[in-house]
């Protein structure tokens, strides 16, 4: 193989690549909103339980 083929593969190899990294920055990007959505809806149910079971009564 020439010297210029294999520089030509490797640039071809380089910006495959950092086309697939800047897709998954994107992607990544946008997942976070569902991960404080998950978060908050999960404490949301907890308080729910915490309100809805019974207390224990109060030794004076």
């Amino acid at each position: 193989m020439h010297p210029e083929t294999h520089l030509a593969l490797h640039h071809l190899r380089a910006a495959d690549l950092r086309a697939e990294a800047d897709a998954h920055r994107l992607a990544a990007q946008a997942k976070r909103p569902y991960a404080i959505r998950t978060r908050l809806g999960w404490t949301l149910v907890e308080v729910g339980l915490r309100l809805a079971s019974p207390r224990p009564a109060l030794a004076h």
